[in-house]
């Protein structure tokens, strides 16, 4: 009763502010003011490997003669061996890299066959997960598979057929053979995994413009940051989720230089991480010369890959919160359209976020 009555009076206070949110409504990103752990968890976006896959072999079949206590030569009785498993590759949304495939998927030999008609058991399976996406190629370089949707299996390596007992090998003139079946060997094979699309936006620019400091703004990723080009080797992923439920994956890419297309710097490699966004962020540094590393950036892309250079954008001025950043800023948003944001205070944030949603929305539409 005591709450009714708290509740009437709460409602005809005029301290009270109902908010109506109407149908226009932006979602923003829900910044958690959960402070970040200290521990060194620092996982990398592995969105390329190699991988020798390794079926198992068959059982080797049995030779036996049963002897009763009735009658001493009762006939053969070794029994077959179990078939070798296969490594298969599924595809499931549970995976989101290849961070935990390993070098060498080896899968178990079935078991050998036994006396008195006992068949060895068969192995499991090895089946590993990768994310939805995924291509492999073979040691040349075709491709020999496509895991594009949910379930979607590709057998790597088959397991070797188990041998047969010398209880097969009976027949009405021969009816005490003294011969069996070895296991066939599995298959060995060496794949190339990719993961087709790593990330919806990737972060294109120069060494230290600011790339894993605006990660670590706007995700709750955790790259390292330092004073000294090239700190990033590999991409790092981090999550901004929206408080409509949607989860926008933002990648930290290498740093580019010019001559990147020519496999300068991290060369081919980084464009390669490039390749697989959807959307492209490019970061410029706004203490340098914005509009000349923009040129490079686009010219570096385009040499690469027609394609890459013309894929969705938005341009980003970083660090106008340096006096010579801001001056920059001022004068290049007369002339295109550019953003300016500063990830060591905040400045902004929430514009690009907006913009990243856009984005996302409008490749996935």
């Amino acid at each position: 009763m005591r709450l009714i009555n708290l509740f009437q009076s709460l409602k005809s206070s005029s301290q009270v502010q109902i908010v109506r949110y109407s149908s226009e409504y932006v979602p923003k990103a829900l910044r958690s003011l959960k402070a970040k752990s200290t521990r060194n968890t620092v996982q990398y976006y592995v969105d390329s490997f190699r991988v020798r896959a390794v079926g198992g072999s068959g059982g080797d079949g049995c030779i036996s003669f049963l002897s009763a206590w009735c009658k001493d030569h009762a006939g053969p009785d070794g029994g077959d061996g179990g078939n070798g498993g296969h490594v298969i590759f599924q595809a499931t949304y549970a995976a989101k890299s290849l961070n935990h495939c390993k070098s060498v998927v080896q899968a178990l030999p079935g078991e050998r066959g036994f006396n008195k008609d006992c068949n060895g058991k068969n192995s499991q399976h090895v089946i590993v997960p990768v994310p939805i996406g995924t291509i492999i190629r073979d040691e040349t370089g075709r491709v020999v598979g496509d895991l594009n949707s949910e379930g979607v299996m590709f057998v790597a390596a088959r397991g070797g057929a188990g041998g047969r007992g010398n209880k097969f090998f009976l027949t009405d003139t021969e009816q005490a053979p003294s011969v069996a079946e070895l296991g066939a060997k599995g298959e060995s094979n060496v794949y190339v995994l990719e993961v087709r699309s790593m990330a919806h936006v990737g972060l294109i620019g120069y060494p230290n413009a600011g790339k894993s400091t605006l990660l670590r703004a706007l995700t709750r990723a955790r790259p390292t940051v330092a004073p000294y080009p090239f700190t990033t080797l590999r991409p790092h992923i981090g999550m901004v989720p929206y408080d409509d439920y949607e989860q926008v994956a933002i990648a930290d890419l290498p740093g580019l230089i010019p001559g990147s297309h020519k496999n300068y710097g991290l060369g081919i490699q980084f464009l390669q991480h490039a390749e697989r966004c959807r959307g492209l962020i490019y970061l410029l540094d706004g203490a340098q010369d914005p509009q000349e590393q923009y040129e490079v950036l686009r010219y570096e892309l385009s040499q690469y890959s027609e394609a890459l250079g013309r894929r969705p954008s938005t341009l980003v001025i970083n660090k106008i919160d340096l006096p010579e950043a801001r001056k920059t800023y001022e004068i290049l948003k007369d002339k295109m359209s550019v953003i300016g944001v500063s990830a060591k205070t905040g400045l902004n944030l929430d514009l690009l976020l907006q913009v990243v949603r856009k984005m996302y929305d409008s490749e996935s539409s």
